[in-house]
Formats: structure tokens, C-alpha cells, sequence
């Protein structure tokens, strides 16, 4: 099992409360999803963001937050937007 910080976007901070919503591992985030993991977090920590969820999926992805397609941006945004009713 690898650490969360071990993954791109991945700080102290997101790994420590991803730990707390139950997500230990990079393993467990990747068979999660970023969605799913929002969710998790949202339910928790209120004030998580749309920014987070772009880490999230960065991760992931294996890929710097901020060099998300436009597309997949739209996505998660609409799906963020859809929590915030």
C-alpha cells in the first residue's frame, strides 16, 4: 500500500483528513474516486472545496490539479455545484 503523500497534489494536510474519512492508501483513493472521495470529505469537512476535488482527480490521474482538461474541469465543477445545491 503507498501513502497518499506519495501521489502528485497529495500534501499532509489532504492525506490527514482523507485518512480520517477512511482513504489510507493511494490504492484506496484510485479504487474510491475523486467523486467519491469528495463526497467523503464534503460530509466531514464542510468547507472542502471545488479546488480539492481537482487535487482529487489529480491524483489520480497522475497529474498537476491545474493541467485538468477544460472538459474534465466542467465535469467536476457540475458535479461540486450539484453537492452545494
Amino acid at each position: 500500500m503507498s501513502e497518499l503523500t506519495s501521489m502528485i497534489n497529495i500534501g499532509k494536510e489532504m492525506a490527514k483528513k482523507l485518512t480520517t474519512v477512511g482513504i489510507d492508501s493511494s490504492e484506496e483513493l484510485i479504487s474510491t474516486g475523486a467523486k467519491q472521495a469528495f463526497l467523503k470529505l464534503k460530509q466531514t469537512y464542510p468547507n472542502v472545496c471545488l479546488v480539492h476535488l481537482y487535487v482529487l482527480e489529480g491524483a489520480i490521474c497522475n497529474t498537476e490539479f491545474n493541467s485538468l482538461s477544460e472538459d474534465k474541469k466542467k465535469e467536476l465543477k457540475e458535479f461540486s455545484d450539484f453537492l452545494n445545491g
